[in-house]
């Protein structure tokens, strides 16, 4: 996500997500859409610039605030925090608490946020009977980021157990650095570590990079150069990652759940399936299944989740998203990793800065402006 800063702080938060404009995959796709599924959006909370959320257990859904708070939502809403680390971040910028994520037991629950110096923090706590115990916290990884945009940020736990990270290639504009495609830092890159298999945490040995000296083990994927949020399909295992773009290009990657890692999606040499200032597209290149441009629809793309709950039936399967600066919820159809098809789902939810799936696996989307909504069917 790119945080842009219409108003200070929160636009400084979403700049974070960075373009889109309706550029389907094919021309084609865009004569021929499939019907949309009818669907609405309920509000069902308020929130103090809602920016990520995640299945907790006995069936919650905890919303993290930009500022540093988490929530957990009830019928009533939200309550009051159950973790306030506000004192810890900042919302200059890109910057301030961007992810949430419990492991697959709900054992521990994991914050994803940049401390007062700008630096990309994961910390950890235990979790006892649904509640965080404050005296477990321990910092997993950190890393320095050398400008306050471009933070990432996003976590989740993969179907294999382990913890993925995306991290922006490091900030400014047009990746200066070449951090993207340098496989000797983190930034830039899709990680994958076991949080709990060492201190502060044990590289996968299926890791593709492994016996690389020259590339760093955490790295799952690379060529990034803003994936504020991503996700894996509850359905087939595969990994989506929409990856803000820089002027022109927003997309949405793809893995299968098969994948062994070490996909290059491209930046900066490319911007989704173009070169980039000149740049020569890699032998390795893994174009996006999806693109779009600028024209007019929006600005900077917005992941969300393959939709596989059960009040929809005629969404499931496809790949919900939006834009941050259209807010209009859109769904790809997919069969084996390409698009089939692109539907409005006739539903706008603001400034959408972010999807949650709940653990029954319906949607609830962001505007950070302060809106938590769940799609329901109209």
């Amino acid at each position: 996500m790119k945080v842009r800063t219409r108003s200070s702080a929160i636009i400084g938060t979403i700049c974070l997500i960075a373009s889109l404009a309706l550029t389907t995959a094919s021309a084609d796709e865009r004569a021929a859409p499939r019907p949309a599924a009818a669907v609405k959006l309920t509000q069902v909370a308020t929130a103090q610039n809602p920016i990520a959320g995640t299945a907790g257990p006995g069936g919650t859904v905890w919303i993290a605030e930009r500022a540093g708070t988490v929530r957990v939502l009830g019928t009533q809403g939200l309550g009051a925090p159950v973790l306030d680390i506000s004192d810890e971040t900042t919302t200059d910028g890109e910057r301030g608490l961007l992810g949430i994520a419990f492991d697959k037991r709900f054992e521990h629950f994991y914050i994803s946020f940049t401390d007062l110096e700008g630096t990309s923090t994961i910390d950890e706590f235990a979790v006892r009977y649904g509640k965080i115990q404050p005296n477990t916290r321990r910092t997993v990884l950190t890393q320095t980021q050398p400008y306050s945009n471009h933070n990432g940020g996003d976590i989740k736990f993969g179907p294999d157990g382990y913890l993925y990270i995306a991290f922006g290639d490091g900030g400014s504009g047009g990746d200066p650095h070449d951090y993207g495609q340098n496989l000797d830092t983190l930034l830039g890159k899709m990680l994958r570590i076991d949080p709990r298999g060492g201190t502060p945490y044990a590289i996968p040995p299926g890791n593709p990079f492994v016996n690389d000296p020259n590339a760093r083990d955490e790295i799952w994927a690379y060529g990034l150069r803003n994936p504020w949020r991503f996700s894996f399909d509850a359905g087939t295992g595969a990994l989506l990652i929409a990856d803000v773009g820089q002027s022109a290009w927003e997309e949405i990657d793809w893995a299968p759940a098969s994948s062994k890692g070490g996909e290059n999606y491209g930046w900066s040499e490319m911007e989704g399936n173009h070169p980039f200032r000149g740049g020569t597209e890699p032998a390795n290149h893994v174009p996006p299944i999806y693109e779009y441009d600028r024209n007019g629809l929006g600005c900077s793309v917005t992941g969300g989740f393959v939709y596989r709950g059960n009040a929809i039936p005629g969404l499931k399967g496809q790949y919900v998203f939006s834009d941050y600066c259209d807010g209009t919820v859109r769904a790809l159809q997919l069969q084996n990793g390409k698009v089939t098809g692109v539907s409005d789902l006739g539903v706008n939810g603001g400034e959408v800065i972010s999807f949650v799936q709940g653990g029954k696996g319906e949607l609830y989307v962001l505007g950070i402006g302060g809106k938590v909504s769940r799609i329901d069917p109209a």
